[in-house]
C-alpha cells in the first residue's frame, strides 16, 4: 500500500510494516503506484506525465536475481545507487545467495561477478562494441544492447528487437555461478536457454595467475604470456608467471612491447584511460612510466581509438580462437624478437632496403644503356 506520506509499504499482521521502499525526500501529493508493461513497479505523482520516467521510486532500481529488458545494470554515480543482480539462495528461497553480477566503475569499467566479496568471473571491460571477454555478445534478432559511461552513470542495458518477444537474464547458484539468458519459445510455450556463462574453465577468475594466459585446447590450459615463465610448478598455476628478464626502468631502450592477439583484456582495476590519445601516444606514455605493463586501444569500434594502460600484474587473461583484442605487453627488448611492433619495423626496413636496391640496380642499368648508345654513336 501507499501510506499517507507517499511511502510504499508492505504490511503484515496487525498492520505492522514488513517492508518499505526508499522514501521520497518530500511528501507526495496524490501518489500513484503503477505496474508498467515492462514489469517495472513505479511510484509517481498523479500530476506527472504518464510518459515521463521521472519516478519517485521504481522497482527496476532494486533488482533481485533477474535482469529484464530496459533494466539498468550499474551505477548512478550522483546518488551512489548500485543496481546489481543477486542470486537466490535456492529456487524456493528468494533471500540473497552467494553470487552477484554487476558493473565495476573503474577508470575502464567492466562487467564482473562475485562470490561474496571475491571476484569469481569477469566479462572484461567495455571496449566500445562489447565486453572484451564476451566476443560472442553481438546484436542479434532477439535483442540489442548499449553501455553508457559518463560522469553521472555507468550501466549496461539491453532491449528486445521484437516487442512481441520475451527474454530475461537470471543469476543462479545451482552448481556454482550461472548467468543464463532465456528466450520464450512460443511454439513450445516454454523458456529456452539462449546463452549462458561460464563457458569453460578459462572463465574462472585468475585461474592462471599473474601474467598467465588461459587457452582452451592447450595442455595445460594455463600458459605464460610471451616473455614470462612459470613462477611455480606446472601443477599449481595460482602463483602465475614471472619475467624471463626484467627490464631496467632507468634505461629507456631496455624495454619494448610485443603485440598479442585475440585476448580477453586483463583485470582493469589498475588502469588509466585517455579517450583522445592515439596508439602511438599511448605507447610513449606507457614507456615513460616504469609501472606500466601493457597498453591498447580503449575503444575498438571503427579503426580503434583512445588509450588504456595497465599498471602492475596482468590478471585473468584468456585467449580466444575467434574474437578477442590485441594487447601490447611490455618486455625486455631481448625478449621481443621478431614479434609485434618490432616485426612491423623490421618488415618496413626490409621493404625500404629492397626498394633502394632495386632503384640502384635500375639506375645502373639505365646508365650502362646510355653509355652503350654513346659508344655505338662514337
Amino acid at each position: 500500500m501507499i501510506n499517507s506520506t507517499g511511502h510504499v509499504v508492505l504490511l503484515g499482521q496487525k498492520s505492522s510494516v514488513v517492508w518499505s521502499a526508499s522514501s521520497p525526500t518530500e511528501p507526495v501529493q496524490a501518489p500513484i503506484l503503477q505496474l508498467l508493461d515492462t514489469g517495472n513497479l513505479v511510484l509517481r505523482s498523479e500530476k506527472d506525465d504518464q510518459n515521463s520516467e521521472s519516478y519517485l521510486w521504481q522497482s527496476f532500481d532494486y533488482p533481485c536475481d533477474t535482469l529484464l529488458p530496459g533494466m539498468k545494470l550499474g551505477w548512478d554515480l550522483r546518488t551512489g545507487l548500485e543496481r546489481r543482480i543477486v542470486s537466490w539462495k535456492s529456487p524456493d528461497d528468494p533471500s540473497p545467495g552467494d553470487f552477484a553480477w554487476g558493473i565495476t566503475p573503474n577508470n575502464y569499467p567492466e562487467s564482473e561477478a562475485w562470490k561474496g566479496s571475491n571476484k569469481y568471473f569477469r566479462d572484461g571491460p567495455w571496449n566500445g562494441i562489447g565486453f572484451s571477454g564476451a566476443p560472442e555478445l553481438k546484436p542479434n534478432p532477439l535483442f540489442n544492447f548499449k553501455f553508457v559511461s559518463n560522469k553521472n552513470e555507468v550501466y549496461y542495458i539491453y532491449y528486445l528487437e521484437d516487442e512481441t518477444a520475451k527474454s530475461r537474464m537470471i543469476v543462479s547458484q545451482n552448481n556454482g555461478y550461472n548467468r543464463i539468458r532465456y528466450a520464450w519459445n512460443s511454439r513450445t510455450q516454454s523458456w529456452g536457454v539462449f546463452a549462458s556463462v561460464p563457458r569453460d574453465n578459462c572463465d574462472t577468475y585468475g585461474l592462471c595467475g599473474a601474467y598467465g594466459n588461459c587457452i582452451i585446447g592447450e595442455s595445460p590450459i594455463c600458459q605464460c604470456l610471451k616473455g614470462f615463465k612459470p613462477k611455480g610448478d606446472f601443477i599449481d598455476w595460482s602463483q602465475g608467471c614471472v619475467r624471463n628478464k626484467p627490464f631496467d626502468c632507468q634505461d629507456k631502450h631496455s624495454s619494448g612491447f610485443v603485440k598479442i592477439h585475440g585476448l580477453k583484456l586483463p583485470d582493469a582495476t589498475h588502469t588509466w584511460v585517455n579517450a583522445s590519445l592515439n596508439l602511438k601516444g599511448c605507447k610513449a606514455k606507457c614507456l615513460s612510466n616504469c609501472s606500466c605493463t601493457a597498453y591498447t586501444h580503449s575503444d575498438i569500434s571503427g579503426k580503434g581509438s583512445g588509450c588504456v594502460m595497465w599498471f602492475g600484474e596482468l590478471i585473468d587473461v584468456r585467449e580466444f580462437q575467434v574474437g578477442g583484442q590485441d594487447l601490447f605487453v611490455r618486455l625486455h627488448t631481448s625478449e621481443i624478437g621478431g614479434d609485434g611492433e618490432h616485426a612491423v619495423i623490421i618488415g618496413v626496413v626490409i621493404v625500404a632496403v629492397f626498394v633502394v636496391v632495386c632503384g640502384v640496380v635500375l639506375l645502373a642499368r639505365y646508365i650502362r644503356q646510355i653509355r652503350t648508345r654513346k659508344n655505338l654513336k662514337g
